[in-house]
């Protein structure tokens, strides 16, 4: 859930979280200091250490909430769905969407966290092995059901699924340029299930 919805949090804490989430869409995360921090929430420097380790910390929390509130976001597209392969298409087109309308955390995401070993033990990660584990688990009801082939290996239809959904976005993100999440889900969803369906 996004930091503001997040009723159960001190509302100091999602002040800080709100102003890095304001923060990066003007500057680049590395650039931006604990003090400009405080002063767009409004709070003393010292409340950002009472809640989060460091920076980096305070980023991780931040992105948890941005996945969870994604993620919430796919469930609820795919429970009105019984077919896995539309399920998957769905989760294809959202994850696109979600890249493109929200292009400070999809670089951050995609370019800059995945060099730091801390990251790999943040909540934010383990949010990321959720919705990863939410594809795996609809590749495995599809190949139960009789919907994709058997002979598919479920977890290299899902490293393709995500393979694919990130290539399509580093280009807008790196670049700035423009992307037609709709032709390019259908793009991609062509190529990956005209070859995984029964």
């Amino acid at each position: 859930m996004k930091p503001e919805e997040n009723r159960n949090s001190p509302p100091g804490r999602i002040k800080i979280m709100n102003s890095l989430s304001e923060l990066m869409r003007e500057k680049d995360f590395h650039s931006i200091t604990t003090s400009e921090i405080a002063a767009t929430a409004g709070v003393t420097e010292g409340l950002i250490y009472k809640y989060f380790k460091d920076k980096k910390d305070l980023l991780y929390q931040v992105l948890n909430g941005h996945f969870q509130s994604f993620h919430d976001h796919i469930v609820s597209k795919i429970g009105a769905h019984s077919s896995s392969i539309e399920k998957l298409s769905i989760i294809i087109r959202t994850s696109l969407k979600s890249y493109a309308e929200n292009r400070v955390f999809a670089k951050i995401l995609l370019l800059e966290v995945r060099n730091s070993p801390n990251y790999f033990e943040s909540d934010a990660y383990g949010m990321v092995k959720i919705y990863s584990r939410t594809i795996l688990d609809i590749i495995n009801q599809g190949v139960a059901s009789g919907e994709i082939r058997e002979s598919i290996n479920p977890h290299a239809l899902r490293q393709v699924i995500l393979g694919a959904i990130e290539h399509a976005c580093l280009g807008e993100i790196i670049f700035g340029k423009e992307l037609d999440t709709d032709q390019v889900s259908d793009h991609i969803c062509n190529i990956i299930f005209r070859g995984a369906q029964r």
